[in-house]
């Protein structure tokens, strides 16, 4: 089968990436599976590079259809199609919480809650080449926890992690995706020793920090349509702590986690019932949350896609809109 990933950033990701990153990952995979026998292009911005698939540089003032190579067989969009795209067959992920509307009939989310948020049943768990993380220590020492994120969004609710921490005698938090003086969450400044900005980050830098976590602080305020800090976290033994919006019920199992909806909760929780092994938590993302199980699923999508069937009966559309949710003391 030959594929065509449309991806809206250049590849190789840097620091942290979200869909970018899946797509890379997806990109390998698809190559890999099969036998070699499945073709992988990546449609991306202009130096875009990739060793196991074929990089078609996006020309922003040609229509997409012009850019697809004659013997693509199916075209897999992030986000949304173009309008009146029929060039060829196609599916598209789903990857935000405010698709473009109205949806199409072949939109794939990015999880079971995210896809019923829409009223449909159409979904793949995004996943990750573990390969590309290395080597990892997951048995060294456990000194810090951290919060993995674009903290300048406020619905990743990086103060709520900040009051956690606070509330943590003896305890550290390192802030990955963010700084400690932001213009954009009103002036923020956050003055405490207890917490370490580290900027974007990512590569080692990130990889050192995760493999010395007691955990991700993940109380996000809205429904997270997937989370991949905790996936990542995870598979570095960092279990995950959080509130129970979106997706988390779904990726967090009690062998890995704990959610709760309220800073107090979480906070006795971390105090009195810590057991968590690293090597479970590693385990658990390695074998549910990797590329090649996502490649296997999407290859699914594809197949019936390109039998002349749809992936939902009716468009997808906001049936519970997101909310935007409190975090209680």
């Amino acid at each position: 089968m030959n594929i065509l990933l449309q991806c809206n950033a250049k590849l190789p990701v840097r620091l942290y990436g979200g869909t970018e990153r899946v797509v890379w990952s997806l990109a390998k995979a698809l190559s890999d599976i099969g036998g070699g026998r499945n073709k992988v292009y990546i449609l991306a911005k202009q130096g875009s590079v990739c060793s196991f698939a074929e990089v078609v540089e996006r020309n922003p003032d040609l229509p997409v259809e012009r850019q697809i190579p004659d013997d693509v067989d199916i075209v897999h969009f992030n986000d949304n199609v173009p309008d009146g795209f029929n060039a060829k067959p196609y599916i598209v992920t789903i990857n935000g919480n405010r698709p473009p509307e109205p949806m199409d009939l072949n939109s794939v989310f990015v999880s079971r809650n995210h896809a019923e948020r829409f009223g449909s049943s159409s979904f793949v768990y995004n996943g990750l080449d573990w390969d590309e993380y290395g080597e990892l220590d997951i048995n060294r020492p456990r000194t810090c926890f951290h919060f993995l994120g674009k903290a300048a969004w406020r619905v990743k609710n990086v103060r709520g992690s900040i009051r956690m921490i606070k509330q943590l005698p003896g305890e550290k938090l390192y802030v990955l995706g963010g700084y400690r003086f932001n213009f954009k969450m009103g002036w923020r400044f956050t003055f405490t020793p207890k917490v370490k900005f580290l900027g974007m980050v990512g590569g080692d830098e990130k990889l050192h920090v995760m493999q010395q976590s007691k955990g991700l602080f993940f109380p996000v305020l809205w429904d997270e349509p997937f989370g991949l800090a905790m996936t990542e976290s995870l598979y570095c033994g960092a279990p995950v702590f959080g509130t129970r919006h979106g997706s988390l019920p779904e990726i967090v199992s009690p062998e890995v986690g704990f959610l709760a909806n309220s800073a107090a909760e979480l906070v006795d929780y971390i105090k009195n019932n810590y057991h968590y092994s690293p090597k479970v938590c590693h385990e658990y993302a390695r074998d549910l949350f990797n590329s090649r199980i996502m490649a296997e699923a999407y290859m699914k999508k594809y197949e019936q896609v390109l039998n002349g069937q749809t992936l939902n009966e009716t468009r997808p559309r906001p049936v519970h809109p997101f909310d935007r949710y409190e975090f209680k003391d």
